[in-house]
């Protein structure tokens, strides 16, 4: 479906807030590089906090020293974390909770070891612990830092598997929004094709073979552009009126003189958008329902307008009128219902298909769809 001509300004592909936009994209779609940029990220705030933190405590380079290893350590420690935890994503959630409390305390007690001995090494090199305990100075810290770290992990996997989720609904909903208005569409009335072949083998025995051969030439030439539309994909009116016309010449064939046409079309309406073969049905139904019963026939007019950002058709014929008792809720056939339908699906409620009386006789149908210029 082609969207609308009438949109607003938007970036182009050379801007630079586009081109960012659409690397960022990117980057969220990509797991594995979202993880890496998050996770190198992190552990250089964790480095930068650090260093500012206790730069009074040591010299500049000897303390940068021991603050990069000491993250370093830590990036690389989370590293296997990362994959224990890939291994607890699947398991019930009490056991991923208490299996994440025992891996971080186990990591923190291994990363407070080695930022400990790293900073004696480095910055305190005269320091040696009097018990095992001191060893391990500082381990709630570390604890506490990559219990963070453990949380960020799996609430950004959570929220990465949610919109995934959102992403693989959207796509079956959008899919089955398609196949519904396609299938509307490819309902083509079998009273169509069956009078259609009915008047071609009458032609064919009354010897009008010229006749015949237009028609079966028109035919065809009417169900591969049915067949080969895109029905998502929205005309201009003008092109529809081509479609249509098509349509009409295989009804001329069966009427002759008895159908009868007039078009009223401004010509700003020629260039409004509409879905493919919009009108084709409502025509076929006047045609079925004025044409056909009448010996004198019947005429249809087709008229389309803009104004209030509105197109406005309208499918008027003078045969018997309708028969129900209030016309303004019954349609007459699968035709008119499918086309309501069609243009529930594609616009919503703005847009409407009324079907009334026409004084002194005959039935009018009114689309009023919203404004969509072709560019």
């Amino acid at each position: 479906m082609e969207a609308p001509a009438t949109r607003g300004p938007e970036l182009s592909a050379s801007s630079p807030g586009s081109g960012l936009a659409i690397r960022t994209r990117q980057l969220i779609r990509s797991r594995e590089h979202f993880f890496w940029f998050l996770h190198v990220l992190g552990w250089s705030g964790y480095a930068a906090a650090s260093y500012f933190g206790r730069l009074s405590q040591a010299t500049a380079e000897t303390h940068l020293a021991s603050v990069l290893a000491t993250a370093m350590a830590g990036l690389l420690l989370s590293l296997v974390m990362r994959y224990l935890y890939r291994e607890l994503w699947y398991k019930p959630p009490l056991f991923v909770a208490l299996g994440a409390l025992a891996v971080s305390y186990v990591a923190a007690l291994l990363w407070t070891l080695i930022s400990n001995q790293i900073h004696w090494d480095l910055v305190q090199p005269w320091y040696e612990p009097e018990t095992l305990a001191g060893y391990f100075e500082g381990g709630m810290t570390s604890m506490y830092v990559l219990l963070c770290w453990s949380g960020l992990y799996f609430g950004i996997k959570y929220y990465q598997m949610l919109q995934r989720q959102t992403e693989r609904t959207l796509t079956a909903n959008a899919a089955a929004h398609q196949a519904q208005l396609k299938m509307l569409r490819y309902q083509l009335n079998p009273h169509f094709l069956f009078n259609t072949l009915n008047a071609i083998s009458t032609l064919i025995l009354e010897g009008n073979n010229e006749a015949a051969n237009r028609c079966i030439t028109k035919l065809s030439e009417f169900l591969r552009h049915t067949l080969e539309t895109d029905p998502m994909r929205r005309v201009s009116f003008g092109h529809e009126l081509e479609a249509l016309e098509v349509y009409l010449e295989i009804e001329r064939v069966r009427f002759g003189e008895r159908l009868r046409l007039e078009y009223h079309i401004e010509e700003s309406a020629r260039r409004c958008l509409v879905p493919s073969l919009i009108t084709q049905p409502i025509v076929e139904n006047a045609v079925k329902y004025a044409v056909a019963p009448q010996e004198s026939g019947a005429t249809i007019r087709i008229s389309a307008t803009t104004g209030g950002n509105r197109l406005v058709v309208k499918i008027t014929d003078d045969g018997p009128g309708l028969q129900a008792a209030d016309p303004g809720t019954k349609s007459s056939g699968l035709g008119l219902a499918n086309t309501r339908e069609r243009l529930r699906q594609i616009y919503g409620n703005q847009q409407s298909c009324t079907i009334a009386r026409r004084e002194p006789s005959g039935v009018v149908v009114t689309l009023r769809l919203p404004m969509e210029v072709e560019t």
